[in-house]
């Protein structure tokens, strides 16, 4: 009954993957690399907690009990709003980037990332109130959150990936805290 919602949340992986910038530049100032650094140091511990967040839901996907599987849900849920958060925090902390429109690229993608951690609260509130009793309502709850997280990860992707482009993207890169392979998730289990 987990298993798509599991899948939902693989897609969330992605997009905070797509944060995480690929490739290398030895081009750059030294303020945008000051810049991606400043954020950059912040995301490594967040990203890593989503992704821990997302392995715990994947865990429950054959779980028979229902609660059991909305206690992980739930707390996987609170781990994502308040990583999402303090990612967003990081953003607008950093400042906007030294880059043409960067103001704008920062506002966006900490709007998106605020707006991940308030819809993850709301999932969380869903979560928490899905009728464990009836396994049936309950696996249909569990289909309705999968296919909003689904939503999510489409709306805010876009803000991120413009943060992230250009020479932001390519000083990002260059970050320990933003490469991908110290972020690489566990593949799930099916």
């Amino acid at each position: 009954m987990n298993k798509k919602l599991a899948a939902v949340l693989s897609g969330g992986t992605a997009l905070l993957l797509a944060l995480t910038g690929c490739g290398s530049d030895d081009e750059g100032n030294k303020k945008l690399d000051d810049w991606a650094k400043k954020v950059c140091d912040q995301m490594q511990p967040q990203v890593k907690k989503i992704l821990d967040a997302n392995q715990s839901i994947a865990s429950v996907q054959t779980e028979e009990d229902s609660k059991k599987v909305q206690q992980t849900d739930s707390a996987a849920f609170q781990v994502s709003v308040d990583a999402y958060k303090a990612l967003a925090n990081a953003v607008q902390d950093a400042g906007a980037p030294p880059v043409k429109d960067g103001e704008t690229s920062q506002k966006n993608a900490a709007k998106a990332l605020n707006d991940l951690s308030t819809a993850y609260a709301n999932l969380k509130k869903r979560s928490d109130a899905l009728d464990t009793g009836d396994k049936t309502k309950f696996g249909e709850g569990l289909r309705g959150i999968g296919g909003d997280v689904a939503k999510l990860s489409g709306q805010s992707s876009e803000a991120l990936k413009k943060l992230q482009s250009g020479d932001v993207g390519k000083a990002m890169a260059k970050q320990p805290g933003c490469q991908k392979n110290s972020l690489s998730p566990s593949p799930a289990k099916s």
